[in-house]
């Protein structure tokens, strides 16, 4: 399949929904992509969405009451029927209007909210499942282009003076603030953007995994733009 994504060691591309449920992570690949040119007006559904928050999820009951034109009317179904597909494989989608993330201003030296490249993490064998359906997109990396923040000597050193208890459990202490999720991108890196459209279905740092799990980010925002993402 010829596509943007073609040629990433990193991305395994599909073309059903069936082969992006059920194909498992192998070797480098940690991202599958359903990859697909959706139809439908999906600028419409966002104007006609209410923006409560800053994050405000869509309920299937608000989005199909909706009054739309006939191409947000098929944009609307492909969301439903994305929801739908996620929910009977078991995972729990949340459909979501984004005007901002809150941001993670605590410490000056490293960030931990979902701008800042990270990994997901699982007690039990699972994956995280996007799709940008209108606005910026998620960018992943390949995880040798990306070091641990914990890592980073001039950043570990600043944790170890943050943290007030025994050396034995300094490692637990980064696990328990999520320190060790995030990630900083090396020297000439060079980040994959997901695009609109693709339902992608991400590895996850679980007990069960057999790859490394993904490194992913929220985008910045584009001004005066709303995302709707759906995400579980």
């Amino acid at each position: 399949m010829d596509n943007e994504f073609s040629g990433c060691k990193q991305v395994k591309v599909v073309s059903d929904s069936s082969d992006l449920i059920n194909l498992e992570f192998i070797g480098e690949a940690n991202a599958i992509c359903w990859h697909r040119n959706l139809v439908g007006d999906f600028a419409e559904l966002v104007s006609r969405l209410q923006l409560k928050e800053d994050l405000t999820e869509i309920s299937m009951e608000d989005l199909s009451a909706l009054r739309l034109s006939e191409e947000g009317a098929k944009a609307r179904e492909v969301i439903l029927n994305d929801f739908e597909l996620l929910a009977s494989s078991g995972a729990s989608p949340s459909l979501n209007l984004i005007k901002a993330y809150q941001r993670d201003e605590e410490l000056d030296f490293i960030s931990t909210d979902v701008y800042s490249f990270h990994v997901d993490r699982s007690p039990v064998g699972t994956s995280t499942f996007l799709c940008t359906y209108h606005g910026a997109a998620s960018d992943i990396i390949a995880n040798d282009q990306a070091e641990q923040k914990i890592m980073i000597p001039e950043i570990r050193e600043k944790l170890k003076a943050l943290y007030d208890g025994p050396e034995e459990e300094f490692e637990s202490f980064l696990e328990e603030n999520y320190f060790d999720l995030h990630y900083q991108s090396k020297p000439g890196a060079k980040p994959l953007n997901l695009g609109t459209g693709h339902l992608w279905r991400l590895a996850v740092d679980h007990p069960e995994g057999k790859v490394l799990p993904c490194i992913h980010r929220a985008p910045q925002e584009k001004q005066n733009e709303y995302r709707l993402l759906m995400i579980c």
